[in-house]
């Protein structure tokens, strides 16, 4: 253990919500508690956005019961941000407002860009000589992480889309005369991680069961192939129901149903392949084909979300903090899987500069032979992040949820104006 370090602690919260990303905060929160070198615990409201507009609230003063309650409240308590630090007065003011408040340990919760951020504020405090632990807390969806075996909040995503599925394929079961075709669009920019997941649908040892076809990114789509797929399908079945990637692209690269919007990354706004195979199955086959977009509900349905993938979120913000007061900077935490059959998980250490703007894509040898489904080593690796559910309070027959007080933290900086 390097000698100890005392200063106060900031976490902040970053990207898309995930109905696990509240579980690490807390995970954070409590285990800081423990320690008496770390004297204030701090959120940053909005991210990086918070940190540079000096907007901090004081989480120690929160109580216990709320701190707690996190784990069963999806939604980012912080508050979130798509920004990304590029300027050089960004940085500098990144690191002013950590020195005006003595922060010595920063905890960043998120996914590609945010660990690159984390990655960047802890060399510029590396070249200042301003002593600052920095752990990145993995967090997405998308499971798209490369050096951790699996990401917080996938667990949690695929098992209600697998759910949704199944609901699904039982309507759709008892309307379709071989004639109807059901498109389920989820998330999923540029691996097919979480389309992958709605396979988990299909009952043990009954692989014609729904979904029938999965397109990921990582497969061009030929719209031939597919009405060929389509076709197939309603040869056998009454229906045949399709999920698929919103990142899905032709076999030119371009984008299937795609805006011309940017987000604040540059990336180009998804959402509309469902719609463009649904016309295209109507158009070209003359039969009844409905759409469905699974948004934003995906990643916040905690009513259905994954117990394992809720405990596993919890330790990963507690060991950051181990490993920060161990003298560890510059690092992120990662899930490593037990070889054993039984499954279990250790946590250990990669450094940011490895995670930073990477991606782990789905494996090729994972995808069906056809192209359009994925294969039997997919289900033993994920299976597992699936179980348990975990519990909700109610209250007049809805979930009650906590929220933080938001305790202000007083500033001591002057305003800061982003330049354009």
């Amino acid at each position: 253990m390097d000698e100890e370090l005392r200063g106060n602690l900031l976490v902040a919260q970053s990207g898309g919500p995930t109905t696990v990303i509240n579980a690490s905060l807390a995970g954070v929160v409590l285990e800081a508690l423990n320690h008496d070198c770390i004297e204030e615990i701090y959120g940053g409201l909005n991210g990086v956005l918070g940190i540079l507009s000096e907007n901090l609230i004081n989480l120690a003063e929160e109580s216990q019961q709320v701190i707690r309650g996190l784990r069963q409240t999806p939604g980012a308590a912080l508050g979130t941000c798509r920004h990304k630090l590029k300027q050089a007065q960004e940085f500098e003011r990144v690191l002013e407002v950590f020195k005006a408040h003595n922060i010595r340990y920063f905890f960043y919760i998120g996914g590609n860009d945010s660990q690159d951020t984390a990655n960047k504020i802890h060399h510029l405090a590396q070249e200042q000589n301003y002593e600052l632990r920095v752990i990145g807390i993995p967090k997405t969806i998308d499971n798209d992480l490369p050096m951790t075996d699996h990401c917080p909040g996938y667990g949690s995503v695929i098992k209600y889309i697998a759910t949704t599925v199944k609901e699904m394929a039982l309507d759709h079961e008892s309307i379709g005369n071989h004639d109807f075709v059901s498109i389920l669009e989820v998330m999923g920019r540029n691996t097919g991680w979480i389309a992958a997941g709605a396979s988990l649908a299909k009952s043990r040892g009954q692989p014609e069961d729904a979904p029938h076809l999965i397109y990921m990114p990582e497969v061009a789509l030929s719209e031939e192939k597919f009405l060929q797929d389509v076709q197939s399908v309603l040869q056998k079945k009454p229906y045949c129901m399709v999920v698929v990637s919103e990142g899905v692209t032709d076999v030119s690269g371009n984008y299937l149903g795609a805006s011309k919007q940017t987000d604040t990354f540059g990336h180009v706004t998804l959402g509309g392949v469902a719609d463009y195979l649904s016309n295209l199955v109507q158009e070209n086959l003359g039969i009844k084909a409905r759409s469905a977009k699974l948004g934003i509900n995906q990643r916040s349905a905690i009513h259905c979300s994954s117990q394992r993938d809720n405990d596993e979120a919890f330790i990963c913000g507690a060991e950051a903090v181990k490993a920060a007061i161990n003298g560890k900077s510059g690092q992120m935490i990662v899930l490593v899987r037990s070889s054993t059959d039984q499954y279990q998980t250790e946590v250990s250490l990669t450094p940011l500069s490895t995670v930073a703007n990477e991606v782990k894509v789905f494996p090729q040898s994972w995808i069906s032979e056809d192209r359009a489904g994925v294969a039997h080593q997919f289900f033993k690796y994920a299976s597992p992040l699936i179980q348990g559910e975990v519990p909700i309070v109610y209250e007049n027959g809805l979930p009650k949820f906590v929220k933080l007080k938001h305790y202000s933290v007083a500033k001591v900086l002057g305003s800061f104006v982003m330049a354009e």
